[in-house]
């Protein structure tokens, strides 16, 4: 069995892991990053759509020590992120071991040292790795969930995660159902109507309607007001924009959008002309969950029957750590999200840290970076 020590190990090379990448270089912390996918930043290079901009103001989605160009626009395409996360791993000469998956990972207490087995992709072969510190970055989009639906195998037609999505273009004249209503399902929506797809959407929950300008306006006041006040304030301008969302089938959440943003981690609909094409009946609304499925007939739970010939889930996704990760009783839940509270969640016992999991989007996995390496560099410049 193959075997390398350093100071730090990082499981994951997405934003986060990149970020606290950046950060230990900055402090001259020698480190490796294991990378279960063939490159970095897969999620965004290899399974997210063609119209994908961020959803937040590029201000809050620059990664450490790296601005964007300011040619760059306020909401950054896919294509120019990209090409900024290219410049931002060249710069830092950030250089991740691809194809690792890690499948144990544990504190040896005679050594006081993390010892991680890795399966190498390539080779077949498990390598050994020991690191007196381990972060996790693996982030909270690393496994695709799609849920179980009765009769789903009996579909004919097209059956994907937004993940396998790549662009409308492919369902135009289809019916095609959008399960699932936060941003990622919202946006795929608009993209296949944009196409001429005949799109239906399953609103399951409440969600809030915001436009981008609302939440830069929110998070601009955060800084000098309550969460409940801007939340009241964000409730009521939406209510002024977007009007009576429950004529459309969709109900607000009695819960404010920030609140909810902290607490469940669950983003407020970022509106870029979903609501226009639902108050236009081109996008239809269902409210209701499925309740199996015959073929491409689709029974829902208020026993309507529609007739679709592909499905897109944008269902979310799931955390596997707990499957890895040993002994850990005290930073991550069996979700994979940290027990602590903000705002010292990323910190736990031995040497073991999180990035990227605050649920609090790039600006969060920032803040978990540089806290991260300072506390590591404190604790190196004392051994």
């Amino acid at each position: 069995m193959q075997k390398q020590e350093q100071t730090v190990i990082v499981v994951g090379a997405g934003p986060s892991g990149l970020s606290a990448a950046a950060c230990f270089t900055k402090q001259s912390i020698p480190y490796i990053i294991l990378e279960r996918e063939d490159c970095f930043a897969s999620l965004w290079k290899k399974y997210s759509y063609d119209r994908l901009h961020l959803h937040l103001n590029k201000k809050f989605c620059e990664l450490p020590y790296k601005p964007f160009p300011p040619s760059y626009p306020p909401y950054v395409p896919k294509k120019q992120f990209l090409q900024y996360l290219d410049d931002y791993v060249s710069h830092f000469r950030i250089n991740p071991l691809y194809r690792r998956t890690v499948e144990v990972a544990e504190f040896d207490e005679g050594a006081q040292k993390w010892r991680v087995e890795a399966r190498n992709g390539d080779s077949g072969e498990v390598e050994e790795y020991f690191g007196k510190f381990l972060v996790v970055a693996t982030g909270e989009t690393s496994d695709p969930f799609v849920p179980e639906v009765e009769g789903l195998s009996s579909f004919p037609g097209k059956v994907i995660h937004s993940t396998g999505f790549k662009s409308g273009k492919e369902f135009e004249d289809e019916h095609v159902l959008v399960v699932g209503s936060g941003n990622s399902g919202m946006e795929i929506a608009l993209d296949l109507v944009n196409h001429g797809a005949k799109t239906s959407i399953l609103v399951r929950s409440p969600v809030h309607f915001l436009s981008r300008e609302m939440v830069n306006l929110g998070l601009f006041l955060l800084k000098y007001l309550s969460l409940s006040t801007v939340d009241s304030l964000m409730v009521m301008l939406s209510r002024i924009v977007y009007g009576n969302v429950t004529t459309y089938g969709i109900y607000r959440p009695k819960e404010g959008p920030f609140y909810m943003k902290v607490k469940y981690g669950k983003y407020p609909v970022i509106d870029i002309g979903t609501y226009t094409k639902i108050k236009s009946q081109e996008l239809k609304v269902l409210p209701e969950e499925i309740e199996s499925v015959r073929g491409k007939d689709i029974l829902f739970k208020n026993n309507e029957l529609h007739s679709f010939d592909s499905i897109v889930f944008c269902t979310g996704f799931k955390r596997s750590t707990h499957k890895w990760l040993k002994g850990d009783d005290y930073l991550l839940n069996d979700d994979g999200f940290p027990m602590p509270s903000y705002p010292i969640h990323w910190k736990g016992k031995n040497g073991l840290y999180c990035v990227g999991l605050s649920r609090r989007g790039f600006y969060g996995a920032v803040a978990d970076a540089e806290n991260i390496a300072n506390d590591i560099s404190s604790m190196v410049q004392n051994l």
